[in-house]
């Protein structure tokens, strides 16, 4: 079975005719990787755009198995054409072939073959379309959990507050009140936008790109020897398309392109700014 054979069968190629389909392969060029190899991190943006079609290649997410890809399919699809950042870490189960093209490229065969460009995009949005679908109903499904979970968490804290005090209730009360304050909704961190963004102002007035936000914790771009000498305490302006908010905190982890930092409490009216703009984001994050 040919390779234009193959990919008319796959979604992402439907609907192009097999003669227009074998000049689009014939922009592709063959690449092999040795089985190991490493073939993207999560961060990292696409710079092609890669079809497998030959051996396997997982996919891994904070370290754990998520998916094995198999010939022939794409690879990391919408990353190379939507230009988001890699989510997963790719990584060469076997020896694979790729037929791979440089994303300009692509995009300006596309430019030239209009007809191809237009079947091709169309069948990009469906499948995004589709995968926005599967996206809300899990996130519905793991809402409902949360929310069991933490009536369930606050009927046990109280039970133990309401019972006799033992060696294991007061460390189990705590525990279960961490929990409890850490599922709150203010603590899930939300990423600004190119339409909605937020950096920080440092003390020397650099400013650096707020990755994540949330009402206790602040994620900003850089090394964290670039944002404070003393990673037990760190002071800045976080500037928002809706006004300016003190915030401070200290560092709590560096890594995967940024530094985490836990805020300290701040005083009504900056943390209703800042409550806005996480709820603004969050409300976007349900806009198609």
């Amino acid at each position: 079975m040919s390779i234009v054979t193959e990919l008319r069968s796959l979604p992402l190629f439907q609907g192009i005719p097999e003669a227009r389909l074998e000049q689009l392969v014939a922009v592709f060029r063959p690449v092999t990787k040795k089985a190991g190899t490493v073939l993207f991190e999560p961060g990292e943006t696409a710079t092609h755009f890669e079809m497998l079609v030959k051996g396997e290649v997982t996919l891994e997410e904070e370290g754990a198995l998520s998916l094995t890809l198999r010939p022939s399919s794409p690879l990391g699809e919408l990353g190379a054409l939507t230009n988001i950042p890699r989510q997963a870490r790719a990584i060469a189960a076997t020896d694979v072939e790729l037929l791979a093209v440089p994303v300009a490229d692509l995009h300006g065969f596309f430019d030239d073959n209009a007809d191809i460009g237009l079947v091709f995009t169309k069948n990009l949005l469906a499948m995004v379309s589709e995968k926005v679908r599967r996206d809300r109903r899990l996130l519905a499904s793991m809402k409902h959990n949360i929310i069991r979970t933490q009536k369930a968490m606050k009927q046990m804290r109280e039970t133990l507050l309401e019972s006799p005090e033992t060696e294991i209730s007061k460390p189990l009360f705590e525990t279960l009140d961490n929990l409890i304050q850490n599922n709150r909704r203010g603590n899930y961190r939300v990423s600004p936008t190119a339409s909605y963004p937020a950096t920080v102002r440092l003390d020397d007035g650099r400013t650096a790109r707020v990755l994540e936000v949330s009402e206790g914790y602040l994620k900003v771009e850089g090394a964290a020897k670039d944002l404070t000498s003393d990673p037990s305490y760190w002071a800045g302006v976080l500037q928002l398309p809706t006004g300016e908010v003190l915030v401070s905190g200290s560092v709590v982890r560096e890594g995967e392109g940024g530094v985490v930092m836990k805020l300290d409490g701040m005083v009504d009216e900056f943390k209703a700014k800042l409550d806005a703009f996480t709820t603004q984001l969050q409300l976007l994050d349900y806009v198609v």
